[in-house]
């Protein structure tokens, strides 16, 4: 895979005036790029709002990831963070100089767990920027503690639409994402039940979460526009194993399409129990990005087979992707684990881009990255050629490519999970 190393154009044509004027042998060292500009490290920093982060000669330029590390959803976060890791790959291994160094905190895909991660992170002065969270829950809850610290994270997986809504608080100033925005896959997934398998009926299921709860009421919201009736909305909670009361509630309903957009362990529990309950033997059932794994058609078993799953497109994606999809097999021995992993290169090498850009180095090696620089940077990012597409920021942080397919689930997949993901969609 071609490296994406780069320099600004201006300090390749430094590099070559001070080639040209210097000796082909001397005993000092040249100048840094940053003095021989005339730029003054502790100026740039005694000017930035939230100053700078300082990498000292010869250490390691500290990169987090945070996110799902943990539990039924882990494959989500482990795959997001192996895209993070194959970027620093591609690079081999260093940015302005210096080794990267990337260290992670499970997030636990709640509120709960991303407020306890973002405290960690938040208090880290050493932290440069950050990818992450998956979950929309874990930046409810942690978002405010890293952009008071002032630090920029990138998600690659957050769907849920108020998360880069024109409107949203203040804490989220120091947030972008280069996943979709949920408005466009409910609006999708009720596009393909009504205009393509021609259902008129539907019930959805949530679990609560800021993610199922906003995108299954998308679907709902335009399946109605369609022209359909959404006939029942439950909800679940999370570490509910018995699915059968909600799953009778719905069958005395009797909905065409069951929708429930919500995470690997608990779909999987209403995948494997709802064939059991009389009505419901029929049912046409649809789930989104959060049960994209092979994780989920294990523990759904054998009721997953011709399910659907929404999904961003893969076949949309760069002609690199190959090349990634590669270099992964190569690391990490297996397929890729869910959705989001080429989400989390782009914005890594996004944040490693935008620190090349702000980044200042003295005359000892020393490396300085003014935190409130890179954060504007980073929301002025445009036309950056990405896996997932060529990816602009919005002023509110919607940086992502919205190319959304659907999937479907074969025996196949549920003999061999190994055989995850799908290799090209059904729909559109």
């Amino acid at each position: 895979m071609e490296k994406l190393l780069r320099l600004s154009a201006g300090l390749v044509v430094l590099a070559l005036v001070i080639a040209a004027c210097e000796p082909s042998v001397s005993e000092t060292p040249s100048p840094s790029a940053s003095e021989s500009q005339g730029v003054d490290p502790a100026a740039v920093c005694d000017a930035d709002e939230f100053g700078c982060v300082e990498i000292p000669a010869g250490e390691q330029i500290h990169i987090a990831y945070w996110g799902v590390l943990s539990g039924a959803d882990a494959t989500l976060g482990v795959d997001s963070q192996r895209g993070v890791e194959l970027a620093i790959d591609a690079r081999g291994g260093e940015l302005v100089g210096h080794e990267v160094l990337l260290t992670s905190e499970d997030a636990q895909c709640t509120p709960e767990g991303g407020a306890t991660a973002a405290a960690r992170l938040a208090s880290d002065p050493t932290i440069v920027g950050l990818v992450g969270s998956n979950c929309s829950d874990e930046t409810v809850g942690g978002i405010q503690a890293i952009t008071d610290a002032g630090l920029t994270t990138i998600s690659p997986s957050n769907t849920r639409p108020a998360l880069t809504d024109p409107a949203r608080g203040p804490e989220f100033a120091g947030y972008l994402r280069t996943a979709h925005s949920d408005a466009f896959q409910g609006k999708a997934v009720a596009e393909f039940a009504f205009n393509e398998l021609g259902l008129t009926t539907a019930a959805t299921i949530h679990d609560g979460s800021a993610y199922a709860q906003a995108l299954q009421q998308v679907f709902a919201d335009e399946f109605t526009a369609l022209g359909g009736e959404i006939v029942l909305q439950e909800a679940i909670e999370r570490g509910q194993t018995d699915m059968v009361p909600v799953l009778t509630r719905v069958a005395a309903e009797a909905p065409e399409f069951l929708y429930y957009p919500i995470f690997i362990a608990e779909g999987g529990f209403i995948t494997a129990q709802v064939r059991d309950v009389p009505g419901l033997e029929d049912v046409i059932l649809q789930g989104s990005d959060g049960m994209f794994s092979p994780d989920f058609v294990t523990a759904a078993g054998q009721n997953a087979v011709d399910m659907y799953l929404s999904s961003p497109d893969f076949t949309a994606f760069a002609a690199e992707y190959q090349d990634f999809l590669a270099a992964h097999e190569d690391k990490y021995g297996e397929n890729v684990l869910s959705i989001f992993h080429a989400h989390a290169y782009d914005a890594a090498n996004m944040l490693f881009e935008a620190i090349e850009d702000v980044a200042v180095t003295d005359a000892d090696g020393n490396t300085f990255v003014p935190k409130a620089a890179l954060r504007e940077r980073l929301f002025a990012t445009a036309d950056f050629a990405g896996l997932t597409g060529t990816l602009t920021c919005s002023p509110s942080g919607d940086c992502g490519a919205p190319v959304i397919a659907i999937y479907q689930i074969t025996q196949g997949h549920v003999d061999d999970p190994t055989t995850w993901p799908p290799a090209a969609p059904i729909w559109p």
